[in-house]
């Protein structure tokens, strides 16, 4: 399963900061485990949020440099009010600092303006060609798909 948690960007100022919004519906299939009579948005599934924000950031910043961006470190991770089908998490990701291959962000996601998530992060960044030079077109096609998810999110 591949969990793709925002929905809309909303506005970026590349190099600085990015705002993006994730609407819950009820038809999301973890709602039906988590929990069956009071379904919420997972804590870390609203940690990804954050995270993904983070990437998208990153990659605009960087003009789509690199294939692929993970998460490194997740520090002072603290979470607040829950998160019911129906509702928006508005995240808002700024970048602190960038170096090498590592970034430091500080996020966090409200819910009708109280805190549901809050964070600093850490995500690393290479191309898969990196490691095998026999990837760059793989590296290429993802990129690809990026910058049309990007677009598509933005519209």
């Amino acid at each position: 399963m591949r969990f793709n948690l925002v929905d809309r960007i909303l506005e970026v100022e590349p190099g600085r900061r990015i705002r993006v919004v994730k609407n819950l519906t009820l038809g999301e299939e973890y709602l039906a485990d988590h929990f069956p009579t009071f379904p919420v948005m997972p804590g870390v599934l609203m940690l990804q949020a954050l995270i993904e924000a983070g990437a998208w950031l990153l990659r605009i910043t960087e003009d789509f440099q690199h294939s692929v961006i993970v998460l490194r470190e997740a520090r002072n991770v603290k979470y607040g009010t829950f998160m019911e089908p129906g509702k928006s998490l508005l995240v808002t990701v700024e970048l602190a600092e960038r170096e090498q291959d590592l970034a430091n962000f500080k996020g966090k996601g409200e819910v009708e303006e109280n805190s549901a998530v809050s964070a600093r992060f850490t995500l690393t960044r290479y191309n898969l060609r990196d490691t095998n030079p026999a990837l760059q077109s793989v590296d290429k096609r993802i990129v690809n798909e990026l910058r049309n998810m990007y677009e598509m999110l933005t519209r």
